[in-house]
C-alpha cells in the first residue's frame, strides 16, 4: 500500500492533506469488510475473516451490502435530477463501481463531490476518485464523522461546497458505527445546521427490526472482529435522525424498497437496512 502524496488531492486543496493514520491490517475495518461483501479487492485477511463470519449467518449480509449500495445510487441520481449539484459524502468507504461522483456527474457533469472518511485506504484511492465522468470536481478529506467542525471548516470542503446553496449530505451505512455514547443524533443535527434550506439528507442505517434475538447475537459476534462495533437501531430510533426534515416518498423504508428500479427480489423484507432521503425546509 502506497501513501498518497499531496498531488493526489484536488488541485488547490493540498492544505487539507495529512498523512494517513497507521494502517493496521491485522484488525478488520468496516469499510474493508463492506468492500469484501461487495466483491471488491481492497481488503486483508482479517477483513475477509470478519466478512466470512457474517456470511455464515446467511447470504443476507452480502445482499444487504448490495442493496445499500443500490439505494445510495438511486438517491444520488434522484437528487441530481432535482437540481442538487453539491454532495458531501461522509463515511464513503472504499471506492467501487457507481460512486457518488460518477452517478451525480452522469446527470450533471458539473456536480461537485467531497468525500470524507477516516480510513487511510480511502486516501490511497484519492486519485481514482478524481476521475469524474464530466467537468465536475471531486475532493477527498481524511476526517472522522465525529469531527463536525473540522469537516465543515476544511479548506477543500469550503473550496468545493457553497454553503449558501443546497447541499446533499450523505451518511450512508456509517451511523450504525457510532455508539449512543457519541450522540449520533446530535452529530447529524450539527451537520444539518450548517446547511441551507433546500438541502437534503441521504441516510441508510442497519436495523434490528427484522432480526430475531438469535440473529442479532450472531451479527454482534461477527462484528466483534471489527474495529468499530455495529450499533443496530430500531426504525423509530433511525427516524429521529430526520427530525425537522421533510421525508421524500416513500419515507423511511428498507433499502430495497426506496424507489426501486424494478420489483424488489423475494426476501427483500429481510434486508436489515433502512434508507431515507429528506429535505431541509
Amino acid at each position: 500500500m502506497t501513501t498518497a502524496e499531496p498531488s493526489d488531492w484536488m488541485a488547490g486543496a493540498a492544505e487539507d492533506y495529512r498523512p494517513p493514520t497507521e494502517l493496521n491490517t491485522g484488525v478488520a475495518h468496516p469499510a474493508r469488510v463492506y468492500d469484501f461483501l461487495l466483491g471488491g479487492k481492497d481488503h486483508f485477511a482479517a477483513d475477509r475473516e470478519a466478512g466470512e463470519a457474517m456470511l455464515l449467518l446467511g447470504e443476507e449480509a452480502r445482499t444487504a451490502a448490495r442493496a445499500n449500495r443500490a439505494a445510495l445510487q438511486r438517491a444520488v441520481r434522484t437528487l441530481a435530477e432535482q437540481g442538487i449539484d453539491q454532495f458531501l459524502d461522509i463515511g464513503t468507504g472504499i471506492p467501487t463501481a457507481g460512486n457518488t461522483h460518477q452517478i451525480a456527474q452522469q446527470v450533471n457533469p458539473r456536480a461537485r463531490v467531497v468525500y470524507v472518511d477516516n480510513d487511510p485506504i480511502v486516501l490511497a484511492h484519492a486519485r481514482a476518485l478524481m476521475a469524474g465522468t464530466g467537468q465536475g470536481e471531486t475532493a477527498v478529506l481524511q476526517a472522522d464523522l465525529r469531527d463536525v467542525e473540522e469537516i465543515l471548516a476544511a479548506p477543500g470542503v469550503r473550496k468545493l461546497i457553497d454553503f449558501d446553496r443546497p447541499v446533499a449530505l450523505l451518511l450512508v451505512a456509517v451511523l450504525h458505527f457510532v455508539p449512543d455514547s457519541d450522540q449520533p443524533h446530535a452529530i447529524v443535527a450539527r451537520l444539518l445546521a450548517a446547511l441551507p434550506s433546500g438541502s437534503h439528507l441521504v441516510l441508510t442505517h442497519g436495523t434490528n427490526d427484522v432480526l430475531t434475538a438469535e440473529e442479532e447475537a450472531g451479527v454482534d459476534s461477527a462484528y466483534s472482529r471489527v474495529s468499530a462495533m455495529l450499533e443496530l437501531r430500531s426504525g423509530a430510533e433511525i427516524r429521529r435522525f430526520f427530525d425537522g426534515l421533510e421525508l421524500l416518498e416513500p419515507g423511511l423504508v428498507l433499502a430495497p424498497f426506496w424507489r426501486p428500479d424494478s420489483e424488489p427480489a423475494e426476501g427483500s423484507e429481510r434486508i436489515g437496512i433502512y434508507a431515507g432521503v429528506a429535505r431541509k425546509p
